[in-house]
């Protein structure tokens, strides 16, 4: 890492419009919009800036989710709006035990269509410049794309990562949105490039069996930091140093109410990377993660109130700007 007095993270998914709750509202989410806005509410106070890429429309939905976002400091420069197309929806049932199911309409979004015109998006440019200084995916991010488009977002991570931008990579699976030889095929073609890998233990399992351990393959891959997330087990953290790997658990805080689980990993990552930024150890970072998901799901809906968590959102001047 290098001290730097500004420093910019982008992150490229999709956000939808969210049902849920009950009686249902309406709300937006999505994975990584999810860990953008909370990061960017941890770090209000630094100069982390924070960056949303995505495919949206020109309709008043659209606007909105833009809107929204902007009122969370989330800068929106990279948003391309695409003619004719919304973006997806999805409706969210949560039952007893706050095990959250979805159902989704999200089969012609706006977002697909984001690497299928001609010459470089706006994101693309951004990477290719070097004008951001890391990026963040998922494994919905690639999932959401066609092959050519996905193409288009590996080769500019790579050119990113050679000149030494920061890759972050949350391996978030949707069954539904393809198969799992499809996620094998492109996981191993993105994680070479990552840096820090956010892995959900059960997603690895659905994706890969259990043949080889997620630090094995991550290790093979060539990640130097993994954090695998285990629910309200302790999560791991594996780090890779000059040839010597450091592993460590941390606990998760237990929540005697747990009301909705939807955004816990995607907080916790946001968690872990404000943190991180701010030059904490992992250990530090991973247990930020655990207090923010376990403030998280005792609210419903994606998004909860910015004044639940205040108590996380710390004043730095010095920040620390993830690189190579």
């Amino acid at each position: 890492m290098s001290t730097s007095t500004q420093c910019n993270i982008v992150f490229f998914g999709e956000c939808m419009v969210e049902i849920s709750g009950s009686p249902l509202t309406k709300k937006f989410g999505g994975d990584t919009l999810n860990t953008a806005l909370y990061l960017s509410r941890l770090t209000q106070h630094t100069d982390l800036s924070v960056h949303y890429a995505t495919g949206l429309g020109h309709d008043e939905l659209s606007q909105n989710m833009m809107n929204s976002w902007q009122l969370e400091g989330i800068q929106t420069h990279f948003v391309e709006r695409i003619a004719n197309k919304l973006p997806g929806l999805y409706m969210v049932e949560t039952d007893g035990t706050g095990e959250r199911h979805f159902h989704y309409w999200r089969n012609d979004a706006a977002v697909k269509y984001y690497f299928q015109f001609d010459g470089l998006n706006k994101f693309e440019i951004a990477l290719t410049d070097n004008q951001v200084d890391a990026v963040y995916i998922s494994g919905i991010s690639i999932a959401i794309l066609n092959d050519d488009s996905r193409e288009r977002l590996l080769k500019v991570i790579n050119l990113f990562s050679n000149q030494g931008g920061k890759v972050i990579f949350d391996n978030n699976y949707r069954p539904q949105l393809w198969t799992t030889e499809q996620a094998q095929h492109w996981y191993a073609k993105f994680l070479p490039l990552v840096d820090i890998a956010l892995i959900t233990e059960d997603d690895d399992l659905l994706v890969w069996g259990n043949f080889e351990s997620v630090q094995q393959r991550c290790l093979r891959l060539g990640c130097q930091e993994i954090v695998i997330k285990r629910g309200c087990e302790p999560c791991k953290v594996v780090q890779a140093k000059e040839g010597i790997i450091e592993e460590s658990y941390v606990s998760a805080i237990p929540v005697p109410n747990v009301v909705d689980t939807c955004a816990a990993g995607d907080s916790f990552a946001a968690g872990y990377l404000a943190a991180r930024f701010n030059g904490e150890i992992a250990r530090e970072a991973a247990e930020l993660g655990h207090r923010l998901a376990s403030t998280v799901i005792q609210y419903s809906g994606a998004i909860i109130p910015v004044s639940a968590m205040n108590h996380l959102i710390k004043n730095k001047e010095n920040l620390l700007c993830l690189k190579k």
